[in-house]
């Protein structure tokens, strides 16, 4: 896959060398609530680049890692969708940088892909993460009780959402 340029972020396939900056954001109490991992974040993020199911990319600001975004697929013809993760360096919150990535690969899975529905799955507490989703088009579709162990070991909700071809706002 060439490079995915938004507004002001590109997307890129994460390399080998990207590994120890995107595992030190991954190390952030910020990101680390939200993605967590074991003792050896490196390991983690190594291991992601060699699920098969997943693609990863890495996300550059002005020649800079500020983060990773994830994409898989559904490819069962009559469920055929795909979904998003992402991570970004805390310190980047709230610049839009989030909402361009999300952007960026949503308008590629849809024009270039040709998925007509994408889905992405915050916490439902992550107030940020759902605004960032929702100025990209993605709605609410429900709530999927506790969904995800947290760090604490207990069971936290998540917001399911998805986003139809036609209503990705470009």
């Amino acid at each position: 896959m060439t490079v995915l340029r938004g507004a002001s972020v590109a997307l890129r396939p994460t390399v080998r060398e990207d590994i120890r900056p995107l595992a030190a954001i991954r190390a952030t109490p910020e990101v680390c609530a939200r993605w967590r991992g074991g003792d050896d974040l490196e390991a983690d993020v190594a291991a992601d680049l060699e699920d098969p199911d997943t693609r990863s990319l890495t996300i550059d600001h002005r020649q800079r890692i500020i983060g990773m975004i994830q994409w898989y697929a559904q490819e069962e013809p009559d469920y055929r969708h795909a979904g998003i993760d992402l991570f970004l360096d805390p310190s980047l919150h709230g610049r839009g940088l989030g909402t361009d990535a999300v952007r960026t690969l949503a308008r590629h899975l849809v024009d270039v892909q040709g998925y007509h529905r994408l889905i992405i799955d915050p916490a439902a507490d992550n107030i940020a993460a759902i605004r960032c989703y929702t100025k990209v088009g993605f709605k609410p579709v429900g709530i999927m009780r506790q969904y995800e162990r947290g760090p604490d070991g207990t069971w936290h909700d998540g917001l399911l959402m998805d986003l139809l071809a036609a209503e990705l706002v470009r």
